[in-house]
């Protein structure tokens, strides 16, 4: 597949490719230019004419095409599954689940591109200032680039492209480097759904390379990336040079609270769901901590070592198939180390615990010190560690020692207990009685600390795309007397 430069199908400047493998197996699906940064200096000055086009285009317009991106997206969800489950892993009924819901969030922002309201502003609360008028307006801020994570790649790219767009602005795409195919297809329904030459642009290529540069760029008035905390950080450093605007969604170590009181049935089934078999565990508001007041820990650890047990990992393409790989060997080689690490420690091994090539069985671990990396760090993979506690009091402080703040989430039955521990956590979202790996295209999402900062939501991102401008009409009303 070719790359898209300035609505051109065009190749990388120097011919260099990269190789698209099947996690699974290993085979090479595609090919992709290798990105230069002499394309991604061409990406940067198209972009300059996409954004006055798109910048001319009135709201319902912006709309239309949005909607017409999200038809196309559900006419082609089969196919669109298919390539992403092959290229990125997970089962395919979860990548049919996740075209589903790119659908959605454009049509949303279709809707939300006409609701970016301004406000009159009465001057006369201002000594002086009684016989202006002001208002305020939002006005797109030019060039939008979005950097775009392996696990959820379609999803999330929807909830950076699609408010760019329905904002006004141009936007520049860096697809992962594992996973960019499913990306350029929904670029090719982009261009056809009647989008300025240049609005949209995606370039292929080495993440160090051309994200550093993107972010680096001064005429990229705000880039927007889901990934690492650590490449966030260097993204942070970079484009204070230029004082551009950044949204960061990073890294997660997120806790579930268990009190005594909870339904263990259905902890046990946001376990599974939350953190073993969604996205392969490769979820950044995945459950990966566990702490478990201690009426609750012995049944709590029985029925979770039989639900594990019953999880089908193999071929994503296959229905049945529950868990499938991790995106590279290196990736399940580390989340193997972890594993490894947590028993070394003094862990108990309940289930799975086993590395086959990109496939990692789902694993249960109790007793876990908190010596133990799987504590500490965030583990990308289907690991869940389990640590007892003597009281809720105990989970809370634990889960507010990590220097990530995501999300969290909590079982009880009493809903005081509930709101006590949601407002207590330092975190961006908390979930009562289900995983914390819940996220709702209509309500914010992000973190604090090292998750990062800034929201993502049909109703929140279009404000961050955006800047307010105000207007005064100097003496707009010389006649009016104040309560006239």
């Amino acid at each position: 597949m070719k790359m898209l430069i300035d609505s051109q199908w065009v190749d990388a400047s120097d011919g260099a490719w990269m190789e698209v493998r099947n996690p699974a197996t290993g085979e090479v699906i595609d090919t992709v230019p290798k990105g230069t940064l002499d394309d991604a200096q061409k990406v940067v000055e198209a972009a300059q004419r996409g954004k006055l086009a798109m910048g001319r285009l009135p709201a319902h317009e912006r709309a239309a095409i949005l909607s017409r991106i999200a038809d196309s997206l559900e006419a082609s969800l089969e196919s669109l599954a298919a390539l992403l489950a092959t290229e990125n892993g997970k089962p395919i009924r979860q990548t049919r689940d996740e075209v589903r819901v790119t659908a959605r969030i454009f049509r949303g922002f279709a809707e939300e591109a006409k609701r970016m309201f301004g406000r009159v502003t009465p001057l006369d609360a201002v000594p002086g200032q009684e016989h202006h008028l002001a208002l305020t307006i939002r006005q797109p801020l030019g060039v939008v680039a979005a950097i775009i994570p392996f696990n959820y790649p379609v999803e999330l790219y929807a909830h950076k492209a699609a408010p760019a767009l329905a904002a006004g602005n141009a936007v520049i795409v860096k697809p992962p480097p594992e996973c960019p195919l499913t990306l350029l297809k929904i670029a090719a329904l982009m261009e056809e759904a009647g989008l300025p030459p240049a609005a949209h642009q995606v370039i292929t290529g080495p993440g160090a390379l051309i994200g550093e540069f993107l972010a680096s760029s001064p005429d990229i008035q705000l880039i927007t990336f889901t990934g690492s905390t650590a490449t966030g950080r260097r993204i942070s450093e970079l484009a204070a040079q230029s004082l551009k605007q950044v949204h960061l969604e990073l890294g997660g170590n997120d806790a579930l609270i268990v009190c005594a009181d909870a339904d263990l049935e259905k902890v046990a089934d946001a376990i599974v769901l939350g953190r073993l078999a969604r996205g392969n565990g490769q979820i950044c508001c995945a459950v990966k901590r566990i702490f478990v007041e201690t009426p609750a820990y012995a049944p709590l650890t029985e029925i979770l070592t039989h639900k594990t047990g019953a999880l089908k990992v193999g071929d994503p393409l296959e229905e049945d198939t529950d868990v499938g790989p991790l995106i590279t060997t290196r990736a399940a080689e580390r989340v193997e180390a972890a594993i490894q690490d947590a028993v070394r420690v003094g862990a108990a091994l309940k289930a799975g615990g086993h590395r086959d090539g990109t496939f990692v069985e789902p694993t249960l671990l109790t007793d876990v010190p908190g010596t133990a990396r799987l504590l500490s760090e965030e583990v990308f993979g289907p690991v869940a560690p389990l640590v007892a506690v003597q009281t809720f009091d105990e989970a809370v402080e634990l889960t507010n020692q990590s220097v990530y703040g995501l999300q969290a989430a909590v079982f009880t039955h009493d809903i005081a207990r509930a709101f006590d521990i949601a407002y207590r956590l330092h975190v961006g979202g908390v979930i009562v009685n289900w995983s914390s790996a819940l996220r709702v295209e209509t309500l914010p999402f992000g973190g604090v600390k090292f998750s990062g900062h800034g929201r993502e939501g049909v109703h929140d991102t279009l404000e961050a795309m955006t800047y307010q401008k105000t207007i005064i009409v100097y003496n707009a009303l010389p006649g009016v007397a104040p309560g006239y």
